[in-house]
């Protein structure tokens, strides 16, 4: 596979930010975007001792995986016999191992790192230390204890998202260890660009009831009391795989299930379907994971059913479906799920030369391939609690509130055809199914919707408005110091207000080269900046000046330039 180009930008990135000074760097790209092939070609490029770590035996295996596909030689620091199942892993799928003891580049486990003896002078000759999954490195946790053995190393923390559901931040002086966060293009943009599948995302009803289910430290649920309120249900297994025929029959599909126990039911479930279907936990050996894998890839599985695995790491782009039986407050979690099933799933040929078409023909592959979307069966809410997982998102290495306001537009859920779709629709998108009206009084009643807003309501702020534009009305008999105070701050306001309808038009133009209907852009306005767009227009000068902060930042992060400002 060749780099493409937001790859070489990332790996740019990453190298600035420590030419720059940083020690530690948080590196953001999603899930399917080659995070595991640029750490590869960073270490490559580098070719200095270097520590490439994760938590869970089937990462290190991932990641050994990863630089073995390369030809980046590489030592394992693990079990003899994990090493050796390693090891049989690379040559079944690469025909040859690039496995060397003695070599520089080593991947280790988290808890292995930790226990081993720190006078070993490898530590201190390690000049590059990788963390993956780097949303995990805190500076009071075992993976901020293994990252501090390497005290000559500069660190990157790989992941898809610079979230984490307690809320603590990844930013030296705010919990973590990262000195500079890095952001690579977002899961929306890969699928815009033809790097990503898109995908439909279906919402069936459960019975799970989590309301009363406590949240851990780490800011998921509680686990013991989740496996109970899913134990509880009485129809998840049955609608899992009902509805995983009804919607994607004969798909290679994974499964995300709360325990062993429900894996286990869900398996036979499955196979009374005549599904054939596997599980994989964390104690599945890797020679075991690799048969799975292989069968999987072959259609002699249609179905892996994943307890606490397969959610970090995993690059199956066979995948064409995704069940969700588990519910988490952890957007990261969701997120990495969800996106088992977007990688690019087309014929060899193409594949080799992917990164040689256009954006457009590589879309019209995708779209004329035997996976044009992926299917997601959301059976648990996930989409409710955490939105649409490909929305670009800000990111700081700063903590945050453990319940911070979602980003996105929220998302409504058709009853006709169960697919929740984003609020600035007036009607379900994929069948045309349309919500109960509402009242028309005030902008908010509307969702911002300025062609339904109550005509008296329209006509106040389109006189606030004029106000605005025209010239100060003076009040009678006031001195020439006060009709000049007043003249300075209507001037003031007046230009707070062109600086915000040129943010705002060059947002909404945005958006009409995407095709969006006027109701529909008034109401993304309004659910990203939280008023709508006429009475953005009324706002005085500190308010309007805030709004067009937010909006040239918007503007920015979608890549937008402003010809006015070249």
């Amino acid at each position: 596979m060749g780099i493409r180009d937001y790859q070489v930008k990332w790996i740019g990135d990453v190298n600035g930010a420590w030419d720059e000074g940083a020690q530690n760097v948080v590196g953001v790209l999603p899930t399917g975007g080659g995070k595991g092939f640029c750490i590869g070609r960073l270490i490559q490029e580098k070719d200095q001792p270097a520590c490439i770590s994760a938590h869970r035996q089937e990462l290190v295996s991932q990641l050994a995986l990863t630089l073995n596909r390369e030809g980046v030689p590489h030592s394992i620091i693990a079990p003899q016999k994990i090493v050796t199942e390693i090891i049989h892993a690379e040559i079944d799928l690469h025909g040859k191992s690039y496995y060397q003891p003695r070599a520089v580049v080593r991947v280790a486990g988290v808890n292995t790192l930790v226990v081993r003896d720190t006078t070993d002078r490898w530590f201190s000759q390690v000049k590059y230390f990788v963390g993956d999954e780097g949303h995990h490195f805190l500076e009071d946790n075992i993976f901020g204890k293994a990252a501090k053995l390497f005290p000559n190393a500069r660190g990157l923390f790989a992941t898809a998202h610079a979230i984490r559901a307690d809320g603590r931040g990844l930013g030296r002086g705010s919990g973590g260890l990262a000195d500079k966060l890095v952001v690579g293009p977002s899961a929306r943009r890969l699928i815009e660009r033809g790097f990503l599948a898109d995908y439909r995302l279906v919402a069936p009803p459960s019975d799970i009831d989590v309301s009363q289910v406590p949240l851990a430290v780490t800011g998921d649920f509680n686990s013991k009391k989740l496996c109970a309120a899913v134990h509880q249900s009485t129809s998840i297994v049955g609608d899992v795989v009902r509805e995983y025929i009804r919607f994607a029959g004969g798909k290679l599909g994974l499964t995300f299930a709360v325990d062993i126990e429900e894996a286990q039911k869900l398996k036979t479930a499955f196979q009374k379907a005549d599904v054939p279907t596997e599980i994989i936990t964390g104690e599945t050996t890797i020679s075991d994971r690799s048969r799975i894998m292989r069968d999987f890839r072959a259609k002699k599985l249609l179905q892996i059913v994943s307890v606490d695995v397969l959610g970090e790491g995993t690059d199956v782009p066979a995948v064409e479906v995704v069940s969700m039986a588990r519910p988490t407050q952890s957007f990261q979690l969701y997120s990495q799920q969800f996106g088992r099933s977007l990688r690019v799933s087309v014929r060899k040929e193409l594949a080799d030369v992917w990164d040689t078409f256009t954006d457009e023909e590589r879309v019209s592959h995708i779209a004329n391939s035997e996976k044009p979307k992926a299917i997601i069966i959301d059976h648990v809410g996930n989409w409710e609690r955490h939105g649409l997982p490909d929305v670009p998102r800000r990111y700081t290495l700063a903590a945050r509130e453990k319940r911070s306001r979602r980003e996105g537009i929220p998302l409504k859920l058709c009853t006709s055809c169960l697919q929740p779709y984003e609020s600035v629709f007036s009607q379900c998108p994929y069948c045309g199914t349309k919500p109960e009206p509402k009242e028309r009084g005030t902008p908010e009643a509307v969702e911002g919707d300025l062609t339904e807003l109550d005509p008296a309501v329209l006509n106040k702020l389109r006189a606030e408005i004029e106000r605005i534009n025209n010239p100060p009305m003076l009040p009678a008999h006031t001195s020439y110091a006060v009709d000049g105070a007043i003249k300075k701050q209507h001037r003031l306001r007046q230009e707070s207000q062109h600086a915000l309808r040129s943010a705002i038009a060059l947002w909404a133009g945005y958006w009409k080269t995407h095709k969006a209907t006027d109701p529909e852009t008034y109401r993304r306005f309004f659910h990203m900046f939280g008023c709508d767009i006429m009475t953005a227009q009324t706002l005085g000068t500190s308010e309007a000046n805030e709004l067009e902060t937010n909006i040239r930042a918007e503007i920015e992060r979608l890549n937008v330039i402003d010809a006015t400002q070249t």
